[in-house]
């Protein structure tokens, strides 16, 4: 089973949240029908950044990292991020 660390962007204020999960689809679902107590009301959120892992442990080192990363250092990964997509 696949487990993702990503970061959503809101639309409404350029916040954004880092997370970790095993469905994507359906935890950016959660993100953007107020389901999720962080993200309720602060939407609608639009994904920017997913990375894939095998292991559990390895996407949450990888999740802990992002959530203690600058702001910097976060827009230039999601920029990169964006710009290699097709």
């Amino acid at each position: 089973m696949p487990y993702f660390v990503y970061i959503i962007e809101s639309q409404n204020n350029s916040i954004l949240y880092k997370g970790f999960t095993t469905d994507i689809e359906k935890r950016l679902y959660e993100h953007n029908n107020n389901l999720s107590r962080y993200t309720s009301g602060k939407g609608p959120w639009k994904l920017v950044y997913l990375e894939s892992f095998e292991e559990k442990k390895s996407a949450l080192i990888r999740e802990k990292q992002l959530k203690r990363s600058n702001k910097i250092y976060l827009k230039q990964l999601i920029e990169d991020y964006l710009n290699q997509k097709p």
